[in-house]
């Protein structure tokens, strides 16, 4: 199921993407995933992170808006160890 951000207009699916590569989804949503990491190290609480990024309200939907932020989150520290050398070019896939 995806779910909008009204603010952003952004649509996210429940789970994000858990292959090995960048994917058109992590192109289309790496501002996004620079906020969880921002919102992560300064200790916001996922229910906020949920509600604010995603636009889920995590009162309604507890599991679903958990799941959300743990998906998104570990997608996107995926990105800071591994899927960044996709943006940089082939040769820093190598």
């Amino acid at each position: 199921m995806k779910v909008g951000n009204i603010m952003s207009g952004k649509q996210f699916e429940d789970r994000a993407p858990d292959a090995p590569r960048l994917t058109a989804y992590d192109e289309d949503h790496l501002e996004d995933y620079l906020r969880l990491l921002d919102e992560d190290d300064a200790g916001t609480d996922w229910p906020d992170v949920a509600a604010f990024v995603f636009g889920i309200d995590p009162a309604a939907e507890p599991d679903r808006a958990k799941a959300m932020h743990a998906s998104h989150l570990a997608r996107a520290r995926w990105m800071t160890e591994v899927g960044y050398a996709y943006l940089l070019g082939p040769r820093a896939t190598e």
